[in-house]
């Protein structure tokens, strides 16, 4: 049996849309060009929610992400009040996200264990 949405789950998704826009068009902080907002979950209340975020193309400084993240935070908060007109504008918790990473470095390890292929195959 499928679970339905939950109004959470698509305030959840706005919210991903509209940070990302913010950070790619808004957000002049320099230590924030390669972040990408890669989910968000939110409390069934709509009063909190934990941002995850990974950078892009270049290792740039985790921390220093992290840190222009909440300085933003309160600029962010308040243009998504305005923009997807909620009642209360949730607490932004920003966490980095490692899945990716993860899936690369796993990703990494399966090459260097499969057989190589051979041309006639």
């Amino acid at each position: 049996m499928a679970v339905p949405f939950r109004r959470a789950d698509r305030v959840a998704d706005l919210i991903r849309r509209e940070l990302s826009r913010l950070l790619l068009r808004e957000v002049k902080d320099p230590r924030l060009g390669q972040v990408i907002v890669t989910a968000v979950r939110l409390s069934p209340d709509l009063r909190h929610a934990r941002v995850f975020f990974t950078a892009g193309t270049g290792g740039t400084d985790r921390q220093a992400e992290l840190q222009g993240l909440q300085a933003a935070a309160g600029f962010l908060r308040g243009h998504l009040g305005r923009s997807l007109s909620l009642r209360y504008a949730p607490e932004l918790v920003f966490e980095r996200d490692d899945s990716v990473d993860r899936s690369l470095h796993i990703a990494e390890l399966l090459k260097r264990v499969a057989p190589p292929e051979s041309e006639g195959e």
